[in-house]
């Protein structure tokens, strides 16, 4: 019997004490390193405690706390289970365990936690307050999930901010406000949380597909293609993935058609096909402007200028860094006189790229804007801006004769002063447009005062006797020798208002028109 006796109690001390001992020792220098923020190495003696005395729950709850602390929630989850297993009466263990839950975005599963810490400990102000932080969490899910369904992704991006401040490791938070990231346009930022995400875990499909998107958005398509198809080998049933690739697949398949066409000149053609891919993915910003600025320039070749116009808008709209939309925008604005807007748009254009092209185009704007403020004189002697010597003095003819005081000598006070202006006018314009040099300055925008003409000391009278020859105190009346037909009906058929017989025309031998 003290032989067994002697036996058993070698058994005890070199079975159980000594390893405990040791497995103590270890627990010992992993708590130093602890303290000295020496996580690693704490790691690493922790584990040895484990490994020599496997069944200590303390042990496996240390190591839960020191891989927390190098952010390796997942696996601190699972020694935290561990050491509740061992022992289910374990406050700590029951914290740790529920702290990894939230850190991993796990709410619900971390409550359960905390309560049953509360149910072992009901005073214990810790587990109190990651309760509340817990049901915070669900809180903000709840809002972003009802958020995401509105299209507020701004919102939505706030919600997961907040939730991240508990549940930093949750990649399925990341996920939602990276994606949402990339729906508001925050292309690099979308990229940056899906890139980090991918670091850790290359196979994550829903990172992946939000880096894809960022690419779909950016108008990369084939490479976006790419990260959609990798997504949907990691994860087949991957809804978000299959159909933006289906829409990156169509997108492309129907700007590429609408371009061959554009080139081939089918203008029609190319508007339907830019239509049809409008239409495809709404949310495609970048992609969008593009196609509306292609379908405004072919509205543009098809002289729908209004529309052509519209279309730019929506690409500036989409995209207000978009020079191309500017420039086709503001040569359209110069095709319908619209040269205060051309020259807004060739002003922003310069703004944000300073060349000599761009320069130029705005110079050009701002003297036709200049030009189109003065008196339109090819306007009012109704010619066309190449008009030649020979269509001007034509349409002098025409116009001073249609105006001319003495026809509208039977009027109203308030027509003749209208006619007498309307007259004056004819003049002015004659002046300038019949001198080489003085129209060479008004066709380039000078100012014609430089020239010493100053058009308030104008006598539209003297121009007209000496384009017609008569004598001082000139008067249509008074010249008259026509019996056959009176002076108002000839009037008439010089200004194209009356056809008469050339026999009739007796006029001719009166002046000499041939000038």
């Amino acid at each position: 019997v003290v032989k067994g006796m002697e036996v058993n109690a070698a058994f005890l001390i070199t079975g159980v004490l000594l390893p405990f001992r040791e497995a103590e020792s270890f627990k010992e220098q992993g708590n130093a390193y602890y303290a000295k923020k020496d996580y690693n190495e704490a790691y690493n003696y922790y584990t040895k405690a484990i490994d020599t005395c496997p069944n200590n729950a303390s042990y496996y709850g240390n190591r839960a706390a020191t891989l927390m602390m190098l952010g390796r929630f997942r696996e601190a989850l699972g020694d935290a289970q561990q050491s509740v297993r061992l022992d289910d009466s374990f406050v700590r263990g029951h914290l740790r365990e529920g702290k990894c839950h939230l850190s991993l975005g796990n709410a619900m599963a971390a409550s359960r936690c905390f309560q049953r810490v509360l149910e072992l400990d009901h005073k214990n102000t810790q587990a109190q307050q990651e309760l509340k932080n817990a049901s915070t969490v669900l809180e903000y899910e709840k809002i972003a999930e009802v958020d995401f369904e509105k299209r507020d992704f701004r919102k939505v991006v706030f919600c997961m901010d907040r939730a991240l401040e508990f549940a930093p490791a949750c990649h399925r938070f990341k996920i939602l406000k990276a994606e949402c990231l990339a729906l508001l346009g925050r292309y690099p930022e979308a990229q940056s949380v899906a890139s980090d995400i991918l670091r850790m875990d290359s196979t994550n499909a829903d990172a992946l597909y939000v880096r894809g998107l960022c690419l779909y958005y950016e108008d990369c398509i084939e490479k976006a293609v790419q990260f959609f198809i990798q997504a949907l080998r990691m994860a087949p049933d991957h809804e978000k993935a299959c159909l933006a690739c289906r829409n990156a697949k169509a997108l492309k398949a129907k700007k590429e058609d609408g371009n061959k066409a554009f080139k081939e000149g089918n203008y029609k053609l190319a508007y339907e096909l830019y239509t049809e891919a409008l239409g495809i993915d709404p949310n495609n910003i970048k992609t969008n402007a593009k196609l509306y600025c292609n379908r405004g320039t072919v509205n543009s070749k098809l002289r729908k200028l209004e529309e052509a116009i519209d279309d730019c808008t929506n690409a500036v709209k989409l995209d207000e860094t978009y020079i191309k939309a500017y420039l086709r925008r503001a040569q359209c604005y110069m095709d319908t006189e619209q040269y205060e807007d051309a020259v807004r748009d060739y002003e922003k254009v310069y703004q944000t790229e300073k060349t000599k092209e761009h320069k130029q185009l705005l110079k050009n704007a701002q003297v036709e804007l200049k030009k189109s403020k003065r008196k339109d004189y090819y306007k009012i002697l109704g010619v066309d801006k190449n008009a030649s010597e020979d269509e001007i003095k034509k349409a002098y003819r025409k116009r001073a004769l249609m105006h001319h005081p003495d026809r509208h000598s039977g009027a109203s006070a308030e027509v003749q002063k209208e006619e007498e202006k309307k007259f004056k006018e004819v003049g002015e314009a004659f002046t300038i447009l019949s001198d080489p040099k003085k129209k060479a300055r008004y066709d380039s925008g000078q100012d014609l005062e430089e020239d010493g003409l100053n058009m308030g000391d104008f006598d539209a009278n003297n121009i007209f006797k000496a384009f017609f020859g008569g004598p001082g105190g000139f008067s249509f009346e008074g010249r008259w020798k026509c019996p056959s037909i009176s002076f108002e009906m000839y009037v008439n058929h010089l200004t194209g208002q009356l056809s008469l017989p050339e026999e009739m025309c007796c006029l001719r031998r009166v002046f000499d028109f041939s000038t």
